[in-house]
């Protein structure tokens, strides 16, 4: 198995986080959240936080990515 490079492995991170974006949008756009679902939007954005938190991670992002991120992450 191949191992992958610092930016490969930085960028798996940021579509990590874009997934969880996605994940989050297309729970909230439902009338209701049952309390499983809720908990998921809970974890994302928590995930969202931490990778935010991480000089590597935010440093590899662009401002858009970055603003995209923040907002996902409230």
């Amino acid at each position: 198995m191949e191992e992958l490079t610092q930016e490969q492995q930085t960028q798996k991170s940021i579509s990590a986080a874009f997934d969880s974006i996605n994940l989050i949008n297309e729970l909230q756009q439902k009338q209701s959240l049952t309390q499983e679902e809720q908990d998921r939007v809970d974890r994302n954005k928590e995930h969202l936080n931490i990778m935010l938190n991480k000089d590597w991670f935010e440093q590899a992002l662009t401002q858009q990515q970055k603003q995209q991120i923040q907002a996902a992450a409230q």
